[in-house]
């Protein structure tokens, strides 16, 4: 609510990673590959499974959707602190601020629950094979992504209005590199407490239900696995869903370190380390964990780089 003399901020300033200018240009450098690597792998990534007929399943599916997630969440957050590596006071406006926050939420809040989808995939996959593709229709794996995204938008957008409602008269130096709900709210003149429980509210509901369903799958896809008689056939079963294990828990993983952290440990400082580990390593790694342990990824990138170098040669022989 708006205050007596109180003059809205019309942009923020974003401190950054650090202060120490010896630092900035290394560190420029090394989140630039870091940010084309991730756009290089998911991007690739979704033109693979797109491309290769193969592929055409709702696992894949649902991973051609995660790697757009991870797309869309590295771009909404590292071309911005790439800016602020290069300039002497990073400024963004206040609607941008507002813009790159609910992006931020809604591509976030996205991941976890597709996450969450994948391993209801895995669990009809092992557990139920004979009828994985009449349970996994098309419509159904529609249903499983477009939830996510409905959700996660309206959620972002209604934080995004909440935090962005209050007033900012005084301070608009963020010490982030990011538009970030937390330490917005440590810049806001109107009470929080409200906007708090919301948060607690809202983000407790999403990440314990996703977080229950990936661990109450895998419970079931651990018990059929060890039940299953062929060594060959656990070896295949665990392989098939070790890349979204992994890619889980480093995930899950992060948040929990976050945000369950002793009040005592917990600043701001740590925040931005943990937040760059899930707004930019996560979202490359995410690519290759999947195309380095998965077969038949590999096999369909061989194709299309076989198939692109034997266009390049055929078209040097024309010539």
């Amino acid at each position: 609510m708006s205050q007596i003399n109180c003059t809205q901020v019309t942009e923020f300033i974003l401190t950054g990673l650090t202060d120490h200018q010896e630092l900035k240009m290394p560190l420029f450098v090394v989140f630039l590959f870091i940010y084309f690597f991730t756009v290089v792998g998911n991007l690739g990534l979704i033109i693979v499974i797109r491309t290769d007929a193969r592929l055409n399943t709702p696992m894949y599916f649902f991973l051609s959707n995660l790697a757009f997630v991870d797309f869309c969440y590295s771009s909404v957050i590292t071309p911005k602190m790439l800016g602020n590596f290069l300039y002497k006071q990073n400024t963004i406006s206040f609607n941008a601020c507002a813009a790159q926050l609910g992006c931020f939420l809604a591509f976030m809040t996205a991941e976890c629950l597709l996450l969450a989808s994948m391993a209801y995939d895995r669990y009809v996959a092992i557990c139920n094979p004979l009828v994985y593709m009449v349970i996994m229709s098309p419509g159904i794996c529609i249903q499983l992504v477009a939830a996510p995204y409905s959700y996660s938008f309206l959620v972002a957008l209604f934080h995004a209005i909440l935090t962005f409602h209050l007033s900012y008269c005084h301070s608009n130096i963020i010490n982030h590199f990011y538009c970030d709900d937390m330490p917005l709210l440590r810049l806001t003149d109107s009470d929080t407490r409200s906007k708090q429980l919301w948060i607690f509210a809202c983000a407790g509901v999403m990440f314990i239900s996703s977080l229950l369903i990936v661990f109450v799958s895998y419970m079931f896809i651990i018990s059929a696995i060890l039940r299953m008689r062929s060594a060959e056939g656990r070896h295949k079963a665990f392989s098939t869903c070790g890349s979204h294990m992994l890619a889980v828990t480093i995930f899950y993983g992060t948040l929990i370190f976050m945000y369950l952290q002793p009040s005592s440990s917990h600043s701001l400082d740590t925040d931005k380390m943990a937040s760059v580990f899930y707004t930019v390593i996560i979202p490359m790694l995410n690519p290759m964990i999947y195309s380095l342990r998965n077969k038949e990824v590999k096999e369909a990138l061989k194709k299309v780089v076989i198939s692109k170098n034997q266009a390049i040669v055929f078209k040097k022989l024309r010539k």
